[in-house]
């Protein structure tokens, strides 16, 4: 029967862990700090700086750390047995080490596995030893056995060490799991970033033990060497390509630098086949430069499926399985996305800031691409150019803002001339171009204004051949300060120019 004493004592105890950050203090075997001195350090540093409570692994070093505090401690003692799998505090004597040692709760291996002495008799041992029990678990049905035993603890230390590979993120819906049996939680394994630890508070735990992240110099430098590794090694080369209603751009890129580049005319008469047939043609050279692709093409990609969105642009009957055409024909692992929304993550990519955007290009189309919350929005998300326009004539908005327009319009006038000819008749006072130039800059900044209040991005960014014309961005924002908006919409000038797409679609290839 428990004294009074004895019972007052565990639930301070309990109440001690209770939200408490709890360090381990375990050196990697036979590692540079595997000696009392830098395990009672790492102790008493961890509990400088926070810590409620200490997860000491031997009995020599619970000792140690014993006599430098009187912060709790959880004790174990790992053992590797030819007979079992069990490593945590297999034997009844490790209990009476461990508590003569002065550990206040002494921790164990839970698992159904085939082990030296049974979890019942473990349990037993320590409660009759007057400490607390912290059974390590692996799965839920670890946890029921446990505490049916009287456990005080069930911590899911064990999750992904009894076969198969070992897991890299811990196990939080474990945690959620064992939270609807007990509120004596405690989240073990796996957690080396403060993200992790939050994730396991929220999911139930009522303490979260980190270990390696803190106290293994080793760990943590491996970690550390690994990534640089990874970074310091040269980025893979993609295939790009750009297929636009006018001209085919195909490049070879590494890291976001193109390092070389084809150019071909598209055949607006053809058709996809013949399209990526020409591609594959053009490129032959770099054959094995390259392992992976992508494919940004005007109008929507879905599930490796390309469609027009406005055939006038380039004219696709039906669904053309896009995707799987060019894996079989490049021979390389091929994604595929709207030329504008690869532009817009070229572009978001090639910022520093990280902010939210829109990206438009006009041009012979008007698309559109959506940046939020640090992911690109694919499908049709973006098509800003198939809205429908406030005139009420049932076109879509390009068809009044891009390059054919101005050509047509112009034409209409008695001047067959091509859009950049347009501009430079409205930059040399031309009344009929100026006429013609200031439409489109007043329909293109009413969008503009649109948008913000729609999406309210950081930043729209403009890119195309007539986005990026000369003084046209000028004539918009003037269009934008005279309608005078509620949410004024802040306006730049794409940084990449004709490469922004190239570059975005090379990026989301990898």
């Amino acid at each position: 029967m428990k004294s009074k004493d004895s019972g007052n004592s565990s639930t301070k105890l309990k109440n001690t862990l209770k939200n408490a950050l709890i360090v381990s203090c375990q050196p990697v075997s036979g590692g540079a700090m595997d000696d009392s001195p830098y395990v009672v350090g790492f102790a008493l540093a961890a509990l400088s700086a926070g810590a409620a409570v200490l997860r000491i692994e031997s009995a020599r070093y619970v000792a140690a750390v014993r006599a430098a505090t009187g912060a709790p401690i959880i004790g174990l003692i790992k053992r590797d047995l030819d007979e079992s799998p069990v490593r945590i505090t297999p034997f009844l004597d490790d209990v009476a080490a461990l508590a003569q040692a002065g550990a206040d709760i002494i921790a164990f291996d839970a698992t159904d596995r085939v082990r030296p002495v049974t979890v019942e008799a473990l349990a037993q041992a320590i409660r009759a030893a007057g400490k607390l029990s912290m059974a390590d678990c692996s799965c839920i049905d670890d946890a029921r056995r446990a505490l049916a035993t009287g456990a005080d603890f069930v911590g899911t230390t064990m999750s992904g060490y009894t076969g198969g590979p070992e897991p890299v993120d811990p196990d939080i819906s474990l945690i959620a799991e064992l939270r609807q049996l007990t509120p004596n939680v405690i989240a073990e394994g796996r957690i080396r970033t403060i993200e992790q630890a939050q994730a396991a508070a929220r999911a139930g735990a009522s303490c979260v033990v980190v270990g390696s992240a803190i106290t293994r110099t080793e760990h943590i430098t491996a970690w550390f060497r690994d990534a640089l590794n990874e970074a310091y090694e040269p980025a893979p080369v993609v295939l790009a390509v750009d297929l636009g209603g006018t001209k085919t751009m195909a490049s070879l890129v590494q890291g976001g630098e193109v390092l070389d580049t084809v150019v071909l005319a598209t055949d607006r008469s053809g058709s996809p086949e013949g399209w990526l047939a020409a591609i594959a043609d053009a490129t032959t050279v770099w054959h094995g430069r390259y392992t992976a692709a992508g494919i940004a093409v005007t109008g929507a990609v879905r599930n490796g499926m390309w469609r027009a969105m406005n055939k006038a642009t380039l004219g696709i009957e039906g669904e053309f399985p896009l995707v799987a055409c060019a894996t079989e024909l490049l021979g390389v692992p091929v994604v595929a996305a709207n030329d504008a929304q690869a532009a817009a993550w070229g572009e978001f990519k090639a910022t520093s800031d990280g902010s939210d955007l829109v990206f438009m290009t006009v041009s012979t189309g008007l698309g559109g691409g959506i940046v939020s919350g640090g992911r690109l929005l694919q499908g049709v998300a973006g098509h800003f150019g198939q809205m429908w326009g406030p005139s009420g004539d049932n076109v879509p908005l390009e068809s009044r803002i891009c390059g054919p327009w101005i050509a047509a319009e112009a034409k209409r006038q008695g001047h067959e001339c091509e859009p950049r000819e347009v501009f430079s008749a409205a930059d040399a006072g031309d009344a009929w171009a100026v006429a013609i130039i200031g439409g489109v800059a007043r329909r293109f900044a009413r969008l503009c204004c649109d948008i913000q209040l729609a999406i309210d991005p950081a930043r729209i960014v403009i890119g195309g051949g007539v986005g990026l014309a000369p003084g046209f961005l000028d004539k918009v924002k003037a269009e934008i300060l005279a309608i005078g908006p509620s949410a004024m919409p802040e306006l730049r000038a794409a940084t990449l120019g004709p490469r922004a797409g190239i570059v975005g679609i090379a990026d989301l290839a990898l």
